[in-house]
């Protein structure tokens, strides 16, 4: 067996297969994208199956990308997208229903009706550490039950499971022998309780919610169950698991209390590490688990952001403004940064701090000298501010994040990078490896695999490439910001 450690990387538009070296260097790399669904408004679905196709493809094709052979890969680790909610068949392995996407908002009716009872928002705020939102699997679960014909009582039968993404490549690479998920997926769901790291009685009742459907819950890094040979050429065993912004904190080595990453994919996700305690927001912010390794659990304070990469795949799908994302810094170069237009990528709601499911997006500001270079320019400017938004609620909570490290598709945007930096007003660190939500994967499965010893191991792998300083004043930084609070008062709901 072999020092290299496979990370399959399950986003929410593509799937990747990375190896890594023991140092943390990348070896190969393969990515297949998949369809997107939009069956309703506020809706988004995936197809179980042409994700599975697609890690499977990855999986098979990543070693065509380099030397290293199945027999050199010392253990797997998987990092997903979230709260992403199957169910299927136990006996069968057959999904009862599309994957219901993080994305979608089809159970904001169900969260408004169960928002009147405020015991129960508290007790799932004080309990999960999240908020009463249909972002998180719960309700999503709930209404696969009540709306697919027979699921409800086949799920009180015994025989659907449920899990997240990571729950269902683990079910289907070890050929359904291992039902299992981590603490920081489980954290996500809206039926975890976080400080007895445990499932919800409570909560598995209020959204009717079969005990028999739901995962063991493990360590990050821990024993998930063997990969079949058939699939790799190797029956190797997955050893790391975490949600994909969790993994990118392991990624980013953000081991200490106080450090903070933010990852820039199809969403926007900010993560500060907050230690051994969980802290409260007040200014609706999400308590999570940042990772539990041996046992403890390290908390942190997370600010999600719906539309990141995503706003720039509108612009290049939807209004067809450009024809790879490739184009938009020089685009973007183009324009007076000053040209009073903001785009509010309100697509499927706004995420943290507003938590308002039915905003809906807008161009904001539009003259004659409007051209695509500023429309593109606003559409990357809207990341940074979204960014700002969770900056000055961590800061509220007394946690504000001075120095970030980036990783994600967009962090390799010099012209973005540059203006998340004026905007915050704090230095922005860019690793050597951007695929850090990957490489989190592999280090959670090279620590329980032995190829690293400690977490001391990580933070020696991590270095730094770029790092980004403020150039604008603070009166100019303000002046900006104003502006956009201003555009997004104007399309808000709720």
């Amino acid at each position: 067996m072999g020092q290299h450690i496979l990370a399959i990387d399950q986003g929410t538009t593509s799937s990747r297969s990375i190896i890594f070296s023991p140092n943390g260097k990348i070896e190969g790399i393969a990515q297949q994208e998949f369809s997107q669904k939009y069956p309703n408004d506020g809706w988004v679905e995936h197809d179980p199956e042409e994700i599975w196709e697609s890690v499977v493809t990855t999986l098979k094709e990543v070693f065509n990308k380099c030397s290293v052979t199945p027999a050199d890969i010392a253990s797997v680790g998987i990092t997903n997208q979230r709260e992403t909610t199957l169910v299927w068949h136990k006996e069968t392995g057959k999904p009862v229903y599309p994957a219901i996407v993080w994305q979608d908002r089809r159970t904001s009716q169900l969260c408004r009706e169960l928002s009147n009872d405020e015991g129960l928002v508290d007790y799932i705020t004080q309990t999960t550490g999240l908020l009463l939102d249909p972002y998180f699997s719960a309700t999503k679960v709930a209404w696969i039950l009540d709306n697919v014909e027979g699921a409800r009582t086949q799920a009180e039968n015994g025989e659907l499971l449920f899990g997240t993404v990571d729950t269902f490549l683990i079910w289907r690479l070890t050929g359904g022998k291992s039902h299992k998920t981590d603490a920081t997926n489980a954290s996500r769901t809206m039926l975890f309780d976080i400080n007895k790291q445990c499932w919800d009685d409570k909560l598995l009742s209020t959204f009717n919610i079969p005990p028999s459907m739901l995962p063991e819950v493990m360590d990050c890094a821990a024993d998930f169950g063997v990969i079949e040979e058939s699939i790799i050429g190797s029956a190797t065993p997955i050893q790391g698991v975490a949600g994909d912004q969790q993994a990118a904190l392991v990624g980013q080595a953000c081991f200490e209390k106080g450090m903070a990453k933010s990852t820039y994919g199809t969403g926007c996700f900010m993560i500060l590490n907050t230690g051994d305690a969980p802290l409260k927001s007040k200014n609706r912010l999400l308590t999570t688990v940042g990772y539990r390794l041996d046992g403890k659990t390290t908390y942190a304070l997370e600010g999600s952001i719906f539309m990141a990469g995503a706003t720039v795949q509108w612009l290049r799908d939807g209004l067809k403004l450009i024809d790879d994302a490739a184009e938009t810094e020089a685009l973007a170069q183009r324009a007076r940064r000053d040209n009073g237009v903001f785009l509010v990528p309100a697509f499927t709601g706004l995420g943290a701090p507003y938590w308002d499911p039915d905003a809906r997006g807008a161009i904001l500001g539009l003259t004659r000298d409007t051209g695509i270079s500023e429309i593109v320019a606003a559409g990357l400017q809207s990341v940074c501010y979204q960014t700002k938004d969770l900056q000055k609620a961590m800061e509220s909570d007394g946690a504000r994040p001075t120095n970030i490290r980036v990783d994600g598709g967009m962090s390799r945007n010099d012209w973005v990078m540059g203006f998340l930096s004026d905007i915050l007003g704090a230095e922005v660190e860019r690793p050597e490896v951007t695929e850090t939500t990957a490489l989190g994967a592999a280090f959670l499965a090279g620590l329980q695999a032995g190829v690293f010893n400690s977490v001391d191991d990580l933070t020696q792998c991590w270095r730094s490439d770029s790092v980004f300083t403020p150039r604008l004043s603070k009166a100019e930084r303000d002046q900006a910001y104003d502006g956009w609070k201003a555009a997004v008062e104007r399309i808000r709901c709720s």
